[in-house]
């Protein structure tokens, strides 16, 4: 038996250390082309972010004829009027080096399209800061163990360790672990949302994601040498503050690089991060097993630190991005003119019906997808206690694989519905004849992206509630995990189309805010597995000799999680029909 178990072990360690480093291995392949990439477009003086000799001396000449242009500006003319003419002068420059530098500009218009490489580049930097947030901030569900045995007295204790199970160790019960992995986390998350939005559309978002990253890198260090629940609490509410700034930051820094014709994809590549974090965190378990929960924090903020560093190198600044923006809108950090506050902000975003409705959609689908999270292991660790082993395998290739796979997926056939709908109007337009479909007709551009979300939620509630109810089978583990990995296929194609239209219905000048409010939304879906630990403990304490544990958890999890599909689907397509004019469109008649 001695010989077995260490064995056992060591395959355990082998299977980890080859997902981490394949996972590694592939994401590499999003960066071996950046050298020969910079050493192309340092030769042909093209790249964006590194203007060429002659595109400063152009730039330099440019700026020299407007000045004598305006040399003769008489005294009296307003400090205004001067303001102006010098915003001016600096988008002429910003304009004539774009020009002369564009390989794969994002432009409003979309002319030029980003190519895959391209997309890669700016994403993989971002995609290694996200996967440090997803695994730090899921792995506590599977450091916990809630199954319990009876002795000759039948009186029940927990069948597993200090030294495997956090909350033995800590000694917490199952509503503190909904409070623990949800709201706790959920508190200082949505109150930092908003801000993180505001300050991605001010300041330098580069130091934003990377100073983000360093502090829930600490949170997590502090968990694993925290010696009471409380500090695991606060460890908790400090890293949900730090989490709120990355990905406001990430998306507009896609929204702005990345061409509108490929948002949706490169939204759903950098959203890959939430599967491949979520594998991770799943592989934890093996973590566990080898080193207990304390050490297996240690290695996840230990990857972490790895991320700052590689992120630090590889990612792009925003250059004179911050000034620009500053002279577009008229000095206001100058005290030019009032710049609106961040609820104003937020009240025009919510002015625009179709967005009220693709939050409210959204909320519902986090809602789904973090009771699943937070609740799905300990639930599979209670009816499978035999498997837990092998579910930390299969559930890390599910989440990594099946998750990822269905989120590029969908970025990608979104995309391709978008330019078909448009190219088909065009077709009619041109011609004056032909007829338009239903789906031309009820979907534009934008809105036909939101098909994916739609029919993806009503996809997965059969798929998530037989996971969830195979354990009078034969073999029951085996079925669970096929339908779990069918739920993830369908279900996880939403996030990168309704980013996509999101982003389209706000326009350039809100992105950052309706993508801290988009993050809110989620926050705020934290609740759900709050609510469902409460009941779940209430229930527990009342449960009858007849019924065991993992069956309330399997009806309290497939209804709560079926329902929120449900409903999401129904507010997708409302949104569909919803007024989406756009912020810059009103400023524009206005």
């Amino acid at each position: 038996m001695l010989v077995y178990e260490q064995k056992r072990r060591c395959a355990h360690r082998a299977a980890l250390i080859f997902f981490i480093g394949s996972s590694l291995y592939s994401t590499s392949a999003f960066v071996s082309p950046v050298g020969s990439v910079r050493r192309e477009v340092a030769s042909a003086s093209t790249l964006t972010h590194q203007p060429s000799t002659l595109a400063l001396v152009t730039s330099c000449s440019a700026t020299r004829a407007m000045q004598q242009r305006y040399s003769h500006i008489s005294d009296n003319e307003s400090k205004d009027d001067n303001m102006h003419k010098q915003r001016w002068i600096l988008n002429s420059n910003a304009s004539t080096s774009t020009q002369l530098s564009a390989k794969t500009t994002s432009t409003d218009e979309g002319t030029t399209s980003s190519s895959l490489q391209d997309i890669l580049i700016l994403v993989f930097p971002l995609l290694l800061i996200y996967i440090s947030n997803q695994w730090s901030r899921y792995s506590i569900s599977y450091l916990v163990d809630f199954s319990t045995t009876s002795d000759d007295s039948n009186i029940a204790t927990s069948a597993a360790s200090s030294f495997q199970a956090m909350n033995i160790d800590l000694q917490f019960t199952q509503s503190q672990y909904g409070l623990l992995a949800s709201t706790a986390f959920t508190i200082l998350f949505a109150l930092s949302s908003l801000l993180a939005g505001s300050l991605a559309d001010r300041y330098n978002r580069k130091v934003l994601t990377l100073a983000s990253c360093t502090v829930w890198t600490m949170a997590t260090l502090a968990q694993s040498a925290a010696q009471s629940y409380e500090q695991v609490l606060i460890a908790r509410v400090i890293m949900g503050g730090a989490c709120a700034f990355a990905v406001p930051a990430a998306y507009t820094l896609i929204a702005d690089k990345i061409s509108k014709d490929k948002s949706a994809l490169a939204n759903s590549i950098y959203g890959s991060g939430v599967y491949l974090g979520g594998a991770l965190a799943s592989l934890s378990l093996l973590l566990d097993e080898s080193l207990g929960w304390r050490y297996a924090m240690a290695v996840i903020g230990a990857f972490g630190g790895v991320s700052v560093a590689v992120s630090g190198i590889l990612l792009p600044g925003d250059g004179d991005r911050n000034v620009q923006n500053n002279a577009k809108s008229g000095g206001a950090n100058d005290g030019g003119s009032d710049e609106p506050s961040i609820i104003e902000n937020a009240m025009q975003i919510l002015s625009i019906p179709r967005v009220r409705y693709l939050f409210l959609a959204s909320f519902l689908r986090f809602s789904s997808g973090l009771m699943i999270g937070v609740w799905a292991a300990p639930y599979y660790k209670q009816a499978f206690p035999d498997n837990a082993s092998e579910y930390a395998v299969v559930n890390a290739f599910i989440v990594g694989a099946m998750g990822m796979s269905s989120g590029i997926l969908g970025g990608y056939v979104a995309d391709w519905l978008a330019v078909w709908v448009k190219d088909r109007k065009e077709e009619i337009s041109a011609t004056s004849s032909g007829t338009m479909s239903a789906v031309n007709e009820f979907f534009d551009e934008q809105t036909i992206r939101l098909l994916l979300p739609i029919v993806g939620s009503i996809l997965a509630i059969p798929c998530w509630y037989l996971t969830t109810h195979t354990s009078l089978s034969d073999n029951a583990f085996e079925l669970a995990m096929f339908w779990l990995a069918v739920e993830y296929l369908v279900a996880e194609c939403w996030f990168g189309p309704t980013i996509a239209v999101l982003q389209s219905t706000v326009g350039s000048s809100k992105t950052g805010t309706a993508q801290g409010m988009f993050v809110l939304t989620g926050a705020v879906g934290n609740t759900a597995p709050t609510l469902l630990g409460w009941i779940y403990g209430n229930q527990v304490a009342e449960l009858p000799s007849s019924t065991t544990s993992s069956e309330v958890l399997a009806d309290l999890l497939g209804w709560g999680v079926c329902a929120g599909y449900l409903l999401s689907s129904v507010f997708f397509a409302i949104s569909v029909g919803a007024s989406g004019v756009t912020l810059d469109a009103k400023n524009k008649e206005r």
